[in-house]
């Protein structure tokens, strides 16, 4: 009698046992993910906008290239002259993820290089998104360029000057026993002094280039740009214009070494052709 008594006290607890552990898993909370799964709540950094290039070679139509290397079109091989046109390839092995094309062109007076590079940045990081990751390798190639700092120009230093100064100066007493202003004199003197200069100009850097010619950044190109500017010794003109939109680095490099060293490749006509060419680009990325 008492062996049958037990047993069903028996499978009361069991089914205690198992309401229990029922009802603690239909509560509504998730069960904890295993080890190494991957939550819903974890975040993933957002792809850059561009995943793919364009052709570098098909980037820079003819009249550009016209413009950029004289006597391209006064080629005499017609074969030679379409060769030309259409640049060099790159070597490379993913062109979705960098791409580049070179033309060069010999004339009587100079020889001419033209290189433009695409390269799309990718992020494997899933915390940094591409466009992070683009701007930390655009920040490496500002750093490697070494800009100078920007030289504020004589109007600049003049106005600063005058601020400090009090709206109404005390007037001296000149030999003659008249009242002079202060102001009146210097503003003579310094009309003197710019007459006797000839030029009202911005002030130029000690290489002697004007400042707005000077290495700089860029505004309204891309996401972020620069421009650099370096003199060889052979007198060899080197105008580098680098731009980023979103995830894709855009270089734009034009070189002018004169077939004489007593000629220097002029900086203001080289940096607008460069900077006109990096504006195409970008336009063009943005259609």
């Amino acid at each position: 009698m008492q062996r049958k008594a037990y047993v069903p006290g028996v499978a009361v607890l069991l089914a205690a046992l198992l309401a229990a552990c029922t009802g603690s898993s239909d509560d509504g909370s998730p069960d904890d993910p295993r080890p190494g799964e991957a939550t819903a709540s974890a975040t993933v950094a957002q792809p850059g906008r561009y995943d793919t290039l364009p052709e570098p070679c098909a980037s820079v139509d003819q009249d550009t290239l016209d413009i950029l290397l004289p006597g391209i079109g006064q080629l005499p091989d017609e074969a030679q002259r379409q060769r030309a046109y259409e640049g060099d390839a790159t070597q490379t092995y993913d062109t979705d993820r960098k791409a580049g094309c070179r033309w060069k062109v010999e004339s009587a007076d100079a020889t001419h290089y033209l290189f433009v590079d695409f390269e799309r940045i990718v992020s494997f990081d899933n915390a940094v998104s591409d466009d992070s990751k683009a701007q930390e390798v655009y920040g490496g190639k500002v750093e490697a360029a070494d800009l100078p700092e920007p030289t504020p120009s004589v109007s600049e230093e003049d106005s600063e000057g005058a601020d400090e100064e009090s709206d109404e100066p005390e007037k001296t007493q000149t030999s003659g026993g008249a009242t002079a202003d202060p102001s009146t004199s210097s503003s003579a003197s310094a009309s003197g002094s710019a007459a006797s200069s000839g030029s009202s100009s911005p002030s130029p850097s000690a290489s002697g280039t004007p400042a707005s010619l000077q290495p700089r950044t860029l505004d309204g190109l891309g996401d972020e740009a620069f421009l650099d500017d370096a003199l060889g010794t052979s007198k060899q003109r080197t105008v580098t214009v680098v731009f980023r939109t979103s995830n894709v680095l855009v270089t734009v490099e034009y070189e002018e070494q004169p077939a004489t060293t007593t000629v220097v490749p002029d900086s203001e006509e080289m940096q607008d052709r460069a900077r006109n060419l990096a504006e195409r680009l970008a336009e063009a990325f943005d259609d």
